[in-house]
Order: structure tokens, then sequence, then C-alpha cells
């Protein structure tokens, strides 16, 4: 959470020192009196308007802070490394929030994230319809799913369709290092994948026990699965050739979708757990996520919520349909959420919202009486822009301007320089967007959606426009409040 060098916990520092520059100093001071911390705090302004507008060495080169200072906190959208301002105070030094009204919630997730982060769930990846993709389209989805969290690429194989390049493209993943499974109940297709590395077969049922035998010896692992439409004592014939075998396998009992099952399905998990204590069990999410039309972010939080409790250590996911793009990424931070809070009886919340795409945690607003009373200190003709659950809010030490049409709240501007006007128009977009939702907006900083934020830009922008505006004294260039 930071970028700057040696730093003690939040939560042990006795005085905490905050950098801002004078037009934020009024309400980092509410922030910080309303916030109660457990430490002693100074507030430290410097001579500058805009806090953004710091760098790092500017900071390093005028800050002082008492000698009992443990932690100084400047601000997230300043420029530049914490530790230059670190090793010129020879004090502990990190960037807090972009918001300064996040900064409760900043030091909140910064002590609840000291042992946050581990995991036991294993992420299988698909790759779907497999035989369909060249060796080169087949290892770039490869990378992709490792970068993004997945711990064994799955080759899919599709039945009926020859895969002549099967054993060749195990071989190629192997030798890049990653774990390879192979998702078929071909025989054939099983021998050559685990013949060429796969260590990990979907999936063995009565179906196809004679390849069972093959498989001794070869240390790959089996996923044994009831038999289509049977019941769990199906699993039975199964589990003891493998047992025979000396093979491990993890049992699947299937997830159902929704109206399909799904309810009866869960229930399942639930017994098998209860029939076989100390099996290990994987579980297909994808057949919900892939066959639901809603956002995967929650249902797959949902359903490792549900590995966790149920001890359930391998999920196999596709993305394959738009709205399950991403699952991989998805999983990867639902699995340290959820194990965070069933080891630690604790609710999953407030500890990671990356979950948390198309609705903010919380929505971050100025009351009309604060946005003018900011109005009153600002002296330069540079547009701010705010936006609550009702409104936009435009004004600089002239104009204040408020409603919910940006076509109406940009003609009141009288804007005419093509530069300034679209740079207005897409910030008005962008607070539009932002009401609409129900998401907290901050002037050319990006939307919060979650795992999926882009990084946040606009702070180039934001300089290279405001010190053009000082330079040729225009009164049409922006500046953020």
């Amino acid at each position: 959470m930071s970028d700057a060098g040696p730093a003690a916990p939040l939560t042990s520092a006795r005085r905490v020192s905050f950098v801002t520059g004078s037009l934020a100093e009024p309400s980092l001071r509410r922030v910080l009196a309303e916030m109660a911390p457990p430490f002693a705090y100074d507030v430290a302004v410097l001579k500058i308007t805009v806090a953004a507008l710091m760098t790092t060495e500017w900071i390093g080169r005028r800050l002082t802070v008492p000698e009992d200072t443990d932690l100084v906190l400047i601000p997230g959208l300043c420029e530049g490394d914490a530790a230059v301002v670190a090793n010129a105070l020879g004090v502990p030094v990190e960037k807090g929030p972009k918001d300064q009204r996040e900064i409760p919630a900043h030091f909140g997730r910064v002590a609840s994230a000291r042992d946050y982060g581990d995991y036991d769930i294993e992420i299988l990846a698909e790759i779907n319809n497999a035989p369909k993709l060249s060796r080169r389209e087949l290892r770039e989805a490869a990378e992709a799913f490792r970068a993004a969290g997945a711990d064994v690429i799955d080759i899919g194989c599709t039945p009926g369709r020859p895969f002549p390049e099967l054993a060749d493209a195990v071989r190629e993943l192997v030798r890049a290092g990653m774990r390879v499974s192979i998702d078929s109940f071909d025989p054939s297709e099983i021998r050559t994948a685990v013949g060429a590395g796969a260590e990990l077969v979907l999936s063995v049922n009565r179906s196809n026990l004679e390849v069972v035998p093959e498989l001794a010896g070869s240390g790959a692992r089996v996923v044994v699965v009831p038999d289509l439409g049977g019941p769990l004592e199906s699993l039975d014939p199964a589990l003891e050739a493998l047992s025979a075998a000396g093979i491990s396998y993890l049992i699947d009992p299937i997830l159902e979708p929704i109206g399909h099952g799904f309810m009866a399905s869960l229930e399942r998990y639930a017994e098998t757990r209860r029939r076989y204590p100390d099996a290990e069990m994987l579980m297909g999410i994808g057949n919900l996520t892939e066959l639901t039309a809603a956002d995967s972010t929650g249902v797959n939080a949902i359903l490792i919520a549900v590995c966790q409790e149920l001890g359930i250590r391998s999920v196999l996911t596709t993305e394959v349909i738009p709205w399950a793009r991403g699952s991989v990424r998805e999983i990867d931070v639902a699995r340290r959420l959820m194990h965070y809070a069933v080891t630690g009886k604790t609710i999953p919340k407030n500890v990671d919202d990356r979950l948390v795409t198309v609705k903010d945690p919380s929505v971050l607003t100025y009351s009309e009486a604060e946005l003018r009373a900011l109005q009153a200190a600002i002296t330069d003709p540079n547009y701010r822009i705010f936006a609550d659950r009702d409104a936009i809010t435009v004004f600089n030490h002239e104009r204040f301007v408020r409603g919910t049409n940006i076509q109406e709240i940009f003609a009141q501007l009288e804007v005419h320089e093509p530069t300034h006007a679209f740079y207005l128009g897409k910030e008005l977009a962008r607070a539009s967007l932002a009401m609409t939702l129900g998401k907290t907006y901050r002037q050319e900083g990006a939307l919060s959606w979650g795992y999926l934020t882009p990084p946040d830009d606009a702070k180039s922008e934001h300089v290279q426009l405001t010190q053009r505006a000082t330079r040729a004294r225009r009164a049409h260039e922006p500046a953020e409040g």
C-alpha cells in the first residue's frame, strides 16, 4: 500500500504528520477531527494552493516535522517516490489516498491488512475449445490466465473434434513452467495429455474407468464426478478403482445452473464433505458464472465463500461469455478475502474492495454549504467540479453552478476556448456517470471500478494545463480544488 521506504505499521504510530496545501487544509482538519485517531497528529500546510501539484522532491526541500513524528502522510496524488521525502526527513513517509476523505478508511484497511493475502484455494483456468486454437493462441491464453492468478491451466478438449497437437501443446506449457490439466472424458486424450506432462485429469466416472490403470504411477491426480444424472453413490466405483491404483483424486459433485438444480447441487457439495470428510474437492464454478446474466464479481465471491467454508480447495473457471471475463482475477481476490474472513471469523467487509466494481463501497461528497465555503476561499478563475447523489457543482471565484443536466451546466460556464471546452465536457460527462451510478467523483481522477480501475494518469494533464494557465494568466484552464 505504500511506495515509501521503511515504515512503521500505521496502527503503531504515536504521532502522524499530514501534509496538505492551503486550499484543502480546512477539510483535512475536519476529516481528522471526525476520525478521532488513536494517535497524536499535526497538519503541515505547505505554501501551495493545490496539494496535488506537489512533488516529493519539492516536499522534501520544504517540509519539517516535530521530532517525535513516527509517520508522515503526503497527498496520494503528489508526483514522485515517497522515499525521497523519507530520506530527507529521516522519518517513515507514505502516500495517502487520492482523496483525503478516504483517510479514515485508509488507516483501517492498512491495519486490517497486516496479515491479509493468504489463500488455500487453487484456481484452474480453462482454455475453452482448445482444439480450435493455434498453438500461439493457446500459449497466449495460458500466459494471460497465469498472469491473472491461475495456478493450473486447463486444456479444454471438444468432444468429437480431433486434437492432433494436444501432446505438443501440453509439453510447451509445461516447459514454460505451467501446471497443466486436461479436460476430457476421452481415454485417448487423457493418455496423451498425461504422457506429455499434464498433472490433473478432468474427469473420470464409470463411463471411462478403463483409463484408470494406465494412470497408475504417472503422478497425475484425477477429478471424479458422478455418473451423468446419477446420485452421489455413483462416485464409489471410480473412487474404489483410483484408491486401488494408488491415484490421488478430487471429488466434484458438479455445480448445476440456476433452474436446473442449483440449490440441490450446493447441498450435494455439503453432503459430499460429510460423507468424505478428508477428501480433496473441486467445484466447477463456470457453470454458474457463464450461465447467469449477472456480473461475475459477486457470483464468484459467494461461490468462493462456499468453497472456503466447505474446505473445497480447487475451483475451475472459464472466461467465455463477456460478463464472466476477468473471473480468474476476481477469484484470486475472492480467495484471499474469504480465507481472511473464514479463518479469522470476521465479516468480509472493509478489508479489500476490489470486487466492488459498479457501485462504490462508499460515496464521498461535500454538502453545498461546504462547497460554497470552499469557493469563498479561492481567488483564481479555474473551475472546480464536484458531484454528489443529487447534483453536479462547478465553480470558480466568480461562478457557482449546480444542476443535473451537463449541457445546461456547460452553457452557464461561458467557455469558448476549444481545449478548455473539451476538458470541461469530458469531466462533466464523468461527473454525470458518477452521479448516475452512485460513485465518488474526483476531478481528473479515474472513477473507481474495483479491480478494473485503470491507472490514474490524469495527473500529467492536470499539471500541464494548470502550469500553462499560470504562465499565460488565462482564465479558461482548470485547476483541482
